[in-house]
């Protein structure tokens, strides 16, 4: 038997499996996830080793500083954010969450300056790809640059999945593509819902022509049964209901990593790729409720198998990619979340109906807050 049929036919009967007992790893999905064990930190520490003068500094390994000086912007003069992130006009009683800056060890993230950034910017499309939370972080980089933009020079379009701020002066813009799984999920036969682990097109083409593409993709393929964004899983023409959701996830990566290295040119275009952002939401949901500072360090520092997989895609790409490694860093900031506070009057259902009323929001975060940081951090890479 020829090796490319005795890989497909592993390939057919892997997906047979899971027809079956969704909820068992196959053989070859067990074979795929074994790079995965031992140390590799070595190899994967630095994807984009190209670059000496980041890998001078690990912004992801520091400490949270207090500094009066913070926030970078005023929320109620910024027109950009939604209310769920609005936590001080929701009634968060406290505000010194939005004091802290991040102290990479060994060296500094220099303070965002809107002005210089649009001038580097000039003339560029900034693109940012992902989830709500990676929206979270659009809205932060659009705060922080809006003020010095006279209203006038100012605008938002929106086209299909994207939504762009444009600073008319600068030509510049500042974009948010929705992709929260990056390769394509579609509606099929009896309306069931099927995520392609090989097409990614239909969103791609939305990206293709930006100078700068920040992509993030985690929490969507790790979501529990109940809330999962698929009902079939599809392969070429290999259908299953459901299979290990990180060897899932390690298929979508390689689509993405493919379509980057064949379709963008590094010397014309930059591309991040922002670590999975934690949450807080253990204990049905509460365990950022009433926190009002920074952890001051992780007791059980923790590499979620997502940040595995994603380092093994990155660093088998041509593409020169840069990790920006936000995880641990935001691990410490169970402060940082709504929790309660994504409307107005959030404190006063909890005095109404007692804690346990509903659930708290501990993934997306408080601006201004967290992804401000993510932000100076971003721009400091570029």
């Amino acid at each position: 038997m020829a090796p490319s049929t005795f890989i497909l036919c592993s390939i057919a009967f892997s997906l047979l499996l899971s027809l079956v007992k969704p909820f068992e790893a196959s053989n070859l999905e067990i074979e795929e996830l074994s790079w995965l064990d031992g140390d590799r930190d070595e190899e994967i520490n630095m994807v984009q080793g190209r670059h000496d003068s980041l890998r001078k500094c690990d912004f992801g390994s520091g400490k949270w500083v207090y500094d009066q000086t913070y926030p970078l912007y005023d929320a109620t003069t910024c027109p950009y954010l939604s209310t769920r992130v609005t936590c001080q006009k929701n009634g968060r009683p406290d505000s010194e969450y939005e004091k802290w800056r991040w102290k990479p060890h060994g060296c500094n993230i220099p303070r965002f300056d809107a002005l210089e950034f649009l001038g580097r910017m000039r003339r560029k499309r900034i693109m940012l790809v992902g989830d709500s939370i990676m929206r979270n972080q659009w809205e932060s980089l659009v705060c922080l640059v809006e003020s010095v933009v006279p209203t006038n020079r100012k605008t938002v379009t929106y086209v299909g999945p994207t939504m762009a701020f444009h600073a008319l002066d600068f030509e510049t813009s500042i974009e948010f593509c929705w992709a929260p799984l990056l390769v394509e999920l579609k509606k099929g036969p009896g309306n069931k819902r099927i995520l392609h682990l090989d097409l990614i097109e239909e969103n791609a083409k939305y990206w293709r022509a930006a100078d700068v593409l920040v992509f993030d993709s985690a929490h969507w393929w790790t979501h529990s049964d109940k809330w999962t964004s698929w009902d079939l899983l599809m392969e070429g023409k290999h259908v299953a209901r459901d299979m290990n959701r990180m060897v899932a996830y390690q298929r979508g990566l390689r689509t993405w990593a493919k379509w980057v290295d064949l379709n963008l040119d590094p010397r014309q275009s930059r591309v991040i790729f922002r670590s999975m952002s934690p949450r807080h939401n253990r204990d049905n949901g509460w365990k950022c409720y009433k926190q009002s500072e920074p952890l001051g360090y992780a007791s059980h520092p923790h590499v979620p198998k997502e940040m595995m997989v994603l380092k093994g895609v990155l660093k088998r790409m041509i593409f020169p990619v840069y990790l920006q490694d936000i995880t641990t860093m935001s691990a410490l900031r169970r402060d940082g979340h709504p929790s309660i506070y994504t409307q107005a009057g959030g404190d006063g259902v909890v005095k109404q109906h007692g804690a346990d009323h509903g659930s708290a929001d501990c993934s997306h975060w408080c601006l201004p807050g967290v992804p401000d940081i993510w932000n100076e951090m971003l721009n400091a890479m570029l």
